[in-house]
């Protein structure tokens, strides 16, 4: 795995005990679990951003029912 042998991951595995105790190995597997999970659905998803740009025949105009901007630069002269 990786090129290395189990007395490698044994003495690896002896410096993390070390550093983080043994009360924290089950959260730094949980945390690890979950990260590697969350990798592997946002691998295994389509992209949700659609960057192909749009046709020019298709251009967004107008909706209707939306009122059309005046020449006043959005202000009306009825506004106070």
């Amino acid at each position: 795995m990786f090129g290395m042998g189990i007395g490698e991951l044994l003495v690896i595995l002896m410096i993390v005990l070390v550093i983080f105790g043994a009360g924290k190995l089950p959260e730094l597997g949980e945390g690890l679990g979950k990260g590697i999970r969350n990798f592997r659905k946002a691998a295994g998803e389509p992209d949700s951003i659609d960057v192909t740009p749009p046709r020019p025949d298709s251009a967004p105009g107008p909706v209707a029912g939306e009122p059309k901007p005046d020449s006043s630069g959005g202000h009306s002269p009825h506004s106070s």
